[in-house]
């Protein structure tokens, strides 16, 4: 019999690097990792495909599927887009031995945590928050307004961030990723 796979979540305000550092937690193939594919109703940025980057629904598919029960977690951002994750998709892969990462947002995490209590939690912080503003402005995808926003809203971020079971500086990508599969791989 095949061993239940184990659900890690990572977390951390937007722009800290938490794409780039599981990108390169991925690299390692002996570790059996999984990304859960969010599902969203933004418009893809360029260069995203369906199905890969994120599972693309209108809003009112999207609404549709959580008054399913088909999220195990969801959320509306700055009251513009919603994202959540599919529970099938975990499910899944958890049943095939798979090590399920998902990238999500704190309170998401509350809402995966209640199911999945077992879940390991990390959550990713940035050096200092000028740093943060120099990757959300870099990324060239959003307004001045929003990366405010965004800068506003990581503070409270991090301020919850204490209560997950990790907690890792991405100062330096490589050492932030050796860190990473050091908590992963750890029992």
């Amino acid at each position: 019999m095949k061993k239940k796979g184990k659900l890690i979540i990572i977390s951390g305000p937007s722009g800290v690097g938490k794409g780039t550092l599981i990108q390169k937690l991925f690299e390692n193939r002996e570790l059996p990792l999984v990304l859960s594919v969010s599902a969203t109703t933004r418009p893809p940025r360029p260069g995203e495909k369906n199905g890969i980057d994120y599972h693309f629904f209108s809003q009112n598919e999207f609404d549709r599927l959580k008054k399913e029960g088909s999220f195990l977690e969801f959320f509306e951002v700055f009251g513009r887009h919603s994202y959540g994750t599919l529970k099938q998709d975990v499910d899944n892969a958890l049943e095939k031995g798979k090590w399920v990462v998902l990238e999500i947002d704190v309170n998401g995490a509350k809402q995966v945590l209640e199911q999945y209590p077992q879940a390991k939690t990390i959550f990713i912080l940035p050096p200092n928050q000028q740093t943060l503003h120099q990757r959300l402005t870099h990324r060239g995808s959003e307004s001045e307004e929003i990366i405010q926003q965004r800068l506003n809203e990581s503070q409270k971020e991090i301020e919850q961030g204490k209560l997950y079971q990790y907690q890792i500086i991405n100062d330096e990508i490589s050492k932030a990723v050796q860190e990473l599969t050091q908590v992963i791989v750890a029992d």
